[in-house]
């Protein structure tokens, strides 16, 4: 009985992993509360979720806030982008549902064609903005071609994202349990999901970049602009 309150035993990490995610969701819920300001909220927790998955994680909320920081004029550039997007999707689906005449399905094909590919893309861009050093449209070319060579993984972290909407409007329960991990569970989940092909990825560049005795790593992110050999060089076999 003893065992199980342990500090190591696995009962008080599931614990304290959850404590964990209970404070990044917090963190994050609280930076998003002026909008322009969640694209770096949302860089940050994937950041600190990749370092729980990797058992990397030591001072949560430093960490969150450094990542936070240094990442907030580049992670919202692409979060208004993203935006962007997303009002011109949305306003072509109302002016498609209202209108009085019916549009050409090349054109409906279209607005769904862009709607999966800012879906999809969305699902890898802030953990690439959180991981690897890039200018704002190669991060997003990079979380595209991400997100397709990752696909069946791709599939998984969209439908784990709209999870807690749809719990929330079958029953009242489950509110509490997303407000505590709405975000931070998806991103945990998600970053289980792509951690080995970030590895991979990481393996291949420091194959062909390595990093001489007499230097430092002071930025914990990689590539500089040099990521598109990697993820053409990966294949699904790589991640078995």
């Amino acid at each position: 009985m003893n065992g199980m309150f342990n500090i190591d035993s696995p009962l008080m990490q599931t614990l304290g992993r959850l404590a964990d995610l209970m404070i990044l969701n917090f963190l994050t819920m609280i930076c998003c509360i002026p909008i322009v300001t969640a694209g770096a909220a949302f860089t940050a927790l994937d950041y600190m979720c990749l370092k729980l998955v990797r058992n990397e994680e030591n001072y949560l909320i430093r960490g969150y806030f450094k990542a936070f920081k240094e990442n907030f004029k580049q992670a919202t550039g692409i979060w208004f982008i993203i935006l962007w997007v997303i009002a011109a999707v949305v306003g072509d689906i109302l002016i498609m549902y209202y209108a009085p005449v019916e549009f050409p399905f090349i054109i409906r094909m279209a607005v769904l064609f862009v709607s999966i590919v800012t879906l999809c893309t969305s699902m890898f861009v802030f953990p690439m903005q959180a991981k690897f050093v890039n200018p704002v449209f190669k991060t997003i070319k990079n979380a595209f071609k991400a997100s397709l060579l990752q696909f069946p993984r791709t599939l998984l972290m969209i439908v784990l994202f709209f999870v807690p909407a749809l719990a929330v409007m079958y029953t009242n329960f489950l509110v509490p349990i997303v407000f505590l991990f709405g975000f931070s569970f998806h991103s945990y989940l998600s970053a289980l999901l792509y951690n080995k092909f970030f590895l991979r990825i990481e393996e291949l560049a420091a194959a062909r970049n390595p990093v001489k005795d007499n230097e430092e790593e002071d930025d914990e992110r990689i590539f500089h602009d040099e990521m598109d050999p990697e993820i053409a060089a990966i294949r699904d076999d790589d991640l078995k």
